[in-house]
């Protein structure tokens, strides 16, 4: 097996921190979507490529993760780093000490900091206090790490992303408010469907639609899941009941069942859709077994990409991070 280490110096036309999508540029969304297919890449072939050696990540999260924490755990490990699991109740902060001190310190010892939690302020308080980078992991209005790899897998099913209509169905939640901002980016056509009172955020879908009218793209809401599929190239749906919202469980279940990704709506979209799931999914809420297991899914594949679209977002930040490091220069 080659090793390989870090290639030439990257543009750095970012921000210190990746909180949202909409902060990112096209461009940068494009370079994204190649470095995450090149690492993927290299990974089948059995390429050692190792740009983090010596670098650490902290992952400090106050919600229950799978995906996010795997990939990022197995991702660092690839690229030639460590990363530490921080629960919030196994550091001070339990005990009243506040974020900005804990920024401060934890700045001292890594490159990096993962940060998953409920309201998005707490990210952008991370963000505001840390001199390291802050990686969004999720809040509850985005998850732009999930959105990003997703724009990889509907690249590697449907080709070039331009002129792409993506139908998403259920519940306007923090995934949708992510996958809107990314799809706008690279020119998508998005139907979103939601019962009244369950949209995407009205002040996301506005940012969206003014970059939509720079990148060809289109975001239509709707409340007819039929409308939203109708000649759809993806499928897309998320879980009725987030993190923090279970006391809603029995009134979400009787308004969102009109929304449920089964069979019957998936005629709807073109016959090659394919249909995706960040997962965890519910099986017979919202989707059926048939469809989450059937031949238009690809939401293993999917899953799959969080782990190399992960690698970029840490090859881009943390690589951005170390050639900063010393310099004297503010990297804001």
């Amino acid at each position: 097996m080659t090793v390989h280490s870090l290639p030439g110096k990257a543009s750095h036309s970012f921000g210190k921190d990746l909180l949202t999508v909409s902060a990112i540029s096209p461009a940068h969304v494009a370079r994204l979507l190649r470095l995450a297919a090149q690492l993927k890449a290299k990974r089948r072939r059995g390429v050692v490529y190792q740009p983090l050696i010596g670098a650490t990540l902290g992952l400090l999260f106050e919600k229950p993760s799978t995906r996010t924490r795997v990939s990022f755990e197995a991702g660092m490990n690839q690229l030639g780093g460590q990363s530490l699991f921080l629960s919030t109740a196994d550091i001070q902060l339990c005990r009243g000490e506040t974020i900005a001190d804990t920024a401060r310190v934890l700045s001292r010892y890594l490159d990096g900091l993962v940060i998953r939690t409920y309201d998005h302020a707490i990210v952008e308080e991370w963000a505001q206090q840390a001199t390291i980078p802050v990686i969004n992991g999720l809040t509850d209005l985005f998850h732009p790490c999930q959105a990003l790899s997703d724009l990889l897998t509907i690249r590697e099913k449907k080709g070039p992303l331009k002129g792409v209509k993506l139908a998403y169905v259920g519940d306007g939640n923090n995934v949708s408010n992510s996958l809107i901002e990314a799809a706008v980016k690279v020119g998508m056509i998005v139907n979103v469907a939601c019962p009244s009172g369950y949209e995407p955020d009205q002040r996301i879908v506005d940012v969206a639609r003014e970059e939509a009218e720079k990148t060809g793209a289109s975001v239509t809401l709707t409340e007819n899941p039929h409308i939203a599929v109708k000649e759809a190239d993806v499928v897309y749906t998320d879980v009725w009941i987030s993190m923090g919202r279970e006391r809603e469980q029995s009134r979400r279940l009787k308004i969102l069942a009109p929304y449920q990704l089964n069979e019957r709506l998936l005629k709807g979209a073109r016959p090659d859709a394919i249909v995706m799931h960040c997962l965890p999914a519910h099986r017979g809420q919202e989707i059926t077994a048939g469809v989450l297991d059937g031949e238009h899914s690809v939401v293993l594949d999917q899953a799959e990409n969080r782990l190399h679209m992960q690698k970029a977002i840490l090859v881009e930040w943390l690589s951005a991070r170390k050639q900063y490091k010393g310099t004297g220069k503010k990297w804001a």
